[in-house]
């Protein structure tokens, strides 16, 4: 299961506009670009894993898989107005669905994107 309508990036445009103008955090497995939007929007993701990165379709999309469902476990404690791409860097091929929580809480939370803690457990 993907991630919910309402909190999924679409269009060209929206893609085209976040590599133009995003910051950047990078950590060991993914490449973060955001941005902050208005306030009245919930906070949108997209999942991108490149050709590059893994030449299988299979291997690719189960990496998008893992990555969308730990996005949605942290979705409860995004704030609004925020537009995300998440990109997979070589590392993540080897990590496990633990690894792809904890990092993308972390850098979320850098980001801005997250609110609040998570009642002083590591994830």
């Amino acid at each position: 299961m993907g991630l919910p309508r309402i909190h999924r990036l679409r269009g060209y445009r929206t893609f085209e506009a976040l590599y133009a103008d995003s910051q950047q955090l990078r950590g060991e497995r993914f490449r973060l670009r955001y941005r902050r939007v208005d306030e009245q929007t919930p906070a949108q993701f997209a999942v991108v894993v490149s050709n590059k990165l893994a030449k299988k379709a299979v291997r690719r999309n189960r990496l998008k898989r893992q990555i969308r469902a730990a996005l949605r476990q942290l979705l409860p404690r995004c704030t609004r107005g925020w537009q995300v791409i998440v990109s997979a860097q070589p590392a993540a091929l080897t990590g496990q669905y633990a690894d792809f929580l904890r990092e993308l809480e972390q850098l979320l939370q850098q980001a801005g994107v997250l609110y609040g803690d998570s009642g002083g457990r590591v994830l």
